[in-house]
């Protein structure tokens, strides 16, 4: 999602601190911030709101997707204590970056907000590993499977290559990079490329 407006943002945390930290390192890098929160209250506007960043738990989770549901907005999860089920469970849910409070840095706030306003995922590669973990669904792929420009976009996208980055290593569109991932996001049912690119390692595609 790139816009030619400053990418507008919501920031939930339980401590005040954090808040004001993260709202004046974004500010600081032309984002606009729309507000703040703790534990989602008072519950942020989605409207025009292009990254929700919230603190990860089991409700804040369900309240964030139920707020970004049906709008382009884009989840990213702060959180306190990493753990295989947490991480499953924010990719499951849709959830573009995972920003653990033990390596928050500006730079990383800034790198992986900006990542997601592209369209494309943060995920640290500890945290991919224990995603490849993860297997409660036997299979993903469909009859036709994948084709090989498929699987060459999911491998670039599984070294870390960005949209623009994998356009030009295929000598692709940007735009078709971006219907190619929409295809393979279909075709395995999943909600982000890190959970795609989990699942096709786990099932031997790449």
């Amino acid at each position: 999602m790139i816009s030619q407006r400053p990418p507008t943002v919501w920031i939930d945390d339980s401590h005040a601190i954090v808040r004001r930290g993260m709202a004046a390192c974004l500010q600081q890098a032309d984002f606009v911030v729309r507000g703040e929160s703790a534990v989602l209250s008072p519950e942020p506007v989605p409207d025009d709101l292009d990254v929700l960043v919230f603190e990860y738990g089991a409700s804040s989770l369900r309240r964030a997707v139920r707020l970004a549901e049906g709008r382009p907005t884009r989840l990213v999860a702060t959180v306190r204590e990493v753990t295989e089920q947490s991480v499953r469970e924010m990719v499951d849910a849709g959830v573009s970056a995972i920003l653990p409070h033990s390596t928050l840095t500006a730079d990383a706030l800034i790198t992986s907000l900006r990542s997601v306003v592209a369209g494309n995922v943060a995920l640290p590669g500890d945290m991919l590993t224990r995603l490849l973990l993860h297997v409660t669904q036997t299979s993903h792929l469909g009859p036709g499977g994948l084709n090989t420009r498929e699987r060459s976009v999911l491998r670039l996208l599984a070294d870390g290559m960005d949209t623009r980055g994998i356009a030009e290593d295929l000598c692709f569109s940007e735009r078709t990079v971006k219907n190619v991932v929409h295809d393979v996001l279909t075709k395995l049912n999943c909600r982000t490329r890190a959970q795609a690119v989990a699942v096709a390692t786990r099932e031997g595609v790449i």
